[in-house]
């Protein structure tokens, strides 16, 4: 009889929920991310890192990326450079591996696309674009009007290269693990985006030689595994789901991070950058 005075107590106490505002998304503005479109890597120490993959904007680069993590290409490679402020990059530190067959070892530049898909707008002029905002399924856009093209922001996952004709062949991959390099927009492929297990790149060991890369005195992380969630067994697929951008509900959304509210904020800001506006992604709720 008292353990259920207890729990009524306890509920009675317990705090009501927040009532929904117009920026709180409903059910159907989360949309699954197929499992082709999720990357897994899995670091020594049974750390797993999950990056949402966007075929839309770099079809032949993705397209290479999938070959790679077929043919179990990544496995036994590394993270072997983490540039302070910057980027986290992994691949065949040796740069000696061979590709797979069918791997395009340099695609067409896609570092921009003729389409400027954004369905959303951010109230202040971008920096470095004269447009910005979000895709209607959940990625972040600059664009001059007529072309657009991916953001460099926190999490977002580019494709190493080397000096032009040189665009990367996915082989090498960086996640920015710092501020923003905007500057890398329209001249590096981006191919998607961290949503889980960032903390295991930003933490890690910077490099002490030039540019971040490990020292010869430094032990590179191994990559135990790369492995699209499509080809894991269904019971080990991670599940996510982003938030539809084309709807009244998400323009709230991005007004409340525009202007954020007392108590704390005393001062709206009247606009944000398009990297302090990152779309919502979450796990599939169990």
């Amino acid at each position: 009889m008292s353990a259920l005075l207890a729990l009524a107590a306890l509920l009675q106490a317990a705090p009501a929920a927040p009532a929904p505002t117009p920026a709180d998304p409903v059910a159907a503005d989360w949309r699954a991310i197929p499992d082709d479109e999720l990357l897994v890597m899995t670091l020594a120490g049974d750390r797993r890192i999950v990056i949402r993959l966007a075929p839309r904007y770099a079809p032949v680069h993705i397209a290479n990326v999938r070959r790679l993590a077929a043919a179990h290409w990544w496995d036994g490679t590394s993270v072997y450079r983490i540039q302070d402020n910057y980027v986290a990059q992994w691949g065949d530190v040796t740069e000696k591996k061979p590709l797979p067959a069918g791997v395009v070892a340099n695609p067409p530049a896609e570092y921009d696309s003729p389409r400027y898909d954004a369905v959303t707008a951010m109230t202040r002029r971008d920096p470095y674009a004269a447009k910005s905002g979000h895709s209607a399924d959940g990625w972040p856009v600059a664009g001059d009007g007529q072309r657009g093209w991916l953001a460099h922001c926190y999490g977002m996952v580019g494709v190493g290269r080397d000096m032009a004709p040189s665009t990367g062949s996915g082989a090498e991959l960086y996640a920015v693990i710092g501020h923003a390099p905007r500057a890398l927009d329209r001249n590096v492929a981006l191919i998607g985006r961290v949503v889980e297990g960032m903390e295991y790149l930003s933490s890690l060991p910077r490099g002490t030689g030039t540019m971040g890369f490990y020292a010869p005195d430094q032990t590179p992380t191994p990559i135990v595994s790369i492995r699209l969630a499509s080809d894991l067994p269904a019971a080990a697929r991670p599940r996510f789901e982003y938030r539809a951008a084309d709807n009244a509900r998400y323009a709230r959304w991005i007004q409340g991070r525009e202007n954020r509210e007392p108590p704390f904020f005393m001062v709206p800001a009247g606009g944000a950058d398009i990297c302090n506006a990152m779309p919502p992604v979450r796990r599939v709720p169990k």
